[in-house]
């Protein structure tokens, strides 16, 4: 893999910066100590620009190139996961309760080193926009800092971010054309029945028989109620209700998850789901109220920014270890708000066997922090190129 070669020189010191913000963990929007720390970093680089407190805790950035031209975005997000780690290395979280469960840090990581780069070489035309990101596994941070004007205020064109993926070849890249994560949306249904002896339950409005009807007419949509070729998962994840064995409770809860692609077959389930929730109370002569939300939109590839991604990731990794067409998978990711801004790519970089995200064991791997950092200052240096 070629890794630029300065970049490679400070690998090292990359892999210090990595596991320092690894043993210092926060949570959605309170990034106040990492982004302190990435503003840190990116004066000693001496970046030309350092904009703080966007969507809350987030940075903007600015390097300037030779001479004038676009601004193209480069993104990674800052914060953690609320989740005990179990990895006992070294630099482990020294947070109680918290950790870099999905390797955040690495890529802050990767942001930074190619923000040395650039910042050093400044071999390319117009600006680079270095965007660090707070709030990304919950909240919507990737969404407030477009809401607070990010994109017009530093005339942002194109705009592109990557996650390390373990079981991913290391060092090898994945990304496709179009929809390539899904929607996300969350429901609860409350069920409000009438309790009473389970000895006597011709006296009761069950609000248990209901929920099984409805959590099993639920099951409905994703087979009887959606074209096969429409990606759909609806998982029912809760179910509470009940104290004793000899008692008919008042209520019963349930929850889960939606996840889709395409806004109609959104707009379907939400539409279903209510219908389901109205006919079943009537059936079961108890109260049904559903709380539908709707979350992070589908993350959309730019059809040609993606091939352009994939031209420079093959010049870093070598064509054999990029998959320009790896399809799409149902997890969410708040990148969305910013592609539904301007148009860019969202990749994957493999990092190898271990643990996956979100689990107590993950840990990012350091050896792919040169490789992302290449192909982010690679991107900018192709996509705006110097002028002779």
């Amino acid at each position: 893999m070629p890794v630029l070669n300065r970049i490679a020189d400070f690998a090292d010191q990359m892999t210090e910066w990595r596991r320092h913000l690894h043993q210092h963990p926060e949570l959605g929007f309170d990034c106040g100590q990492t982004a302190a720390f990435v503003a840190a970093r990116l004066r000693e680089f001496g970046v030309d620009e350092i904009h703080e407190g966007i969507g809350r805790t987030g940075i903007v950035a600015i390097i300037r190139g030779q001479g004038e031209g676009p601004t193209i975005g480069l993104r990674a997000d800052m914060d953690a996961l609320p989740m005990t780690e179990t990895t006992g290395l070294p630099w482990a979280s020294t947070v109680a309760g918290r950790m870099h469960a999905c390797g955040h840090d690495g890529h802050t990581t990767m942001l930074l080193g190619a923000a040395k780069y650039l910042a050093e070489t400044r071999n390319f035309a117009g600006r680079v926009a270095l965007i660090f990101q707070p709030a990304e596994e919950n909240g919507g941070g990737g969404d407030a800092m477009v809401q607070d004007g990010m994109m017009d205020r530093f005339a942002i064109e194109r705009v592109f971010a990557m996650h390390n993926n373990p079981g991913q070849q290391t060092g090898s890249f994945q990304t496709t054309p179009g929809p390539i994560m899904a929607a996300v949306d969350t429901f609860e249904i409350d069920v409000q029945g009438r309790g009473g002896h389970g000895a006597m339950p011709h006296l009761t409005a069950d609000p248990i028989v209901a929920a099984v009807a409805v959590v099993s007419a639920i099951q409905t949509i994703s087979s009887r109620n959606h074209h096969t070729a429409d990606d759909l998962a609806l998982s029912v994840t809760q179910i509470h209700t009940g104290s004793a064995d000899n008692i008919v409770p008042d209520t019963a809860y349930i929850c889960g998850t939606v996840r889709t692609f395409a806004p109609h077959v959104r707009d379907m389930v939400r539409r279903r789901m209510t219908q389901i929730c109205d006919g079943q109370a009537q059936a079961y002569d108890v109260e049904i109220r559903l709380n539908y939300q709707e979350g992070y939109p589908a993350t959309v590839n730019d059809a040609e920014q993606t091939a352009f991604a994939v031209r420079v990731a093959k010049e870093i990794a070598g064509p054999a270890n990029v998959d320009p067409d790896a399809g799409r998978e149902m997890g969410a990711e708040d990148f969305s708000y910013m592609l539904n801004a301007r148009p860019g790519c969202y990749l994957f970089l493999g990092q190898g066997d271990g643990a996956g995200v979100h689990h107590p064991a993950y840990d990012f791997n350091d050896a792919i922090s040169p490789v992302g950092a290449s192909f982010f200052a690679r991107l900018v240096e192709r996509a705006q190129p110097a002028q002779p």
